[in-house]
């Protein structure tokens, strides 16, 4: 008796639920992430070779540009309701009699980058409407010997975050001196450690080294 031959027949594969999920992820991404906005002044990081990675909160980043001028950045803390970006604002408004309303605090608390501005002209920064008008502002942290703007950041920040570790992102081509003056600064405060950021130098593996 013969064998009965079933027809064959090429696999379908259908795509559509996997499309579909495609769609939605990506909607999803689109919808909650936000554009990275660029620094201040742009920083060549010099090499390394270390692999330590810096700290996720609790950190106050000193950005040093080639110019000579100084911007700063901290966190929130590990915990967003600490709201600690804001307290520190409110304390350096306190000592130059400058009251800030809650809408300047959010947003002081809400700029993604770091900030280079005198204290004097923090409201004007804070109610710029776009960030070409907030780019003006932009002009470092005061750091002379009359008017020592930078320390009094590093004092209200240690305060109001006793935690708070100290970053220092500087270009390759930044002068000495004023690398010199911000760690003078900080050793003022007492904050004598601190992380350099850096980018990780490639390094070449020699297998036949290796091998030997």
């Amino acid at each position: 008796m013969p064998k009965i031959k079933l027809p064959t027949r090429s696999p379908h594969i259908d795509m559509t639920p996997m499309v579909d999920l495609f769609s939605v992820v990506l909607t999803f991404l689109m919808l909650t992430s936000t554009m990275r906005q660029q620094e201040p002044a742009t920083v060549d990081t010099p090499s390394s070779i270390s692999e330590k990675p810096t700290p996720d909160n609790n950190t106050l980043t000193l950005l040093l540009s080639t110019d000579d001028k100084v911007f700063l950045n901290f966190d929130n803390g590990p915990d967003t309701l600490l709201h600690y970006r804001p307290r520190i604002l409110a304390e350096m408004g306190k000592r130059y009699n400058i009251e800030f309303t809650p809408s300047e605090l959010r947003a002081f608390e809400k700029y993604p980058t770091s900030i280079g501005v005198p204290i004097l002209k923090m409201k004007e920064f804070l109610n710029a409407k776009s960030n070409k008008e907030k780019t003006v502002f932009q002009t470092g942290i005061p750091l002379d010997s009359t008017d020592n703007q930078l320390s009094l950041w590093i004092l209200f920040a240690r305060q109001v975050n006793p935690n708070i570790q100290a970053c220092i992102k500087g270009d390759s081509k930044t002068d000495f001196p004023i690398v010199q003056k911000v760690l003078d600064i900080m050793a003022d405060k007492n904050m004598f450690k601190f992380n350099l950021i850096t980018n990780l130098e490639a390094t070449k593996i020699n297998l036949q080294e290796i091998q030997k």
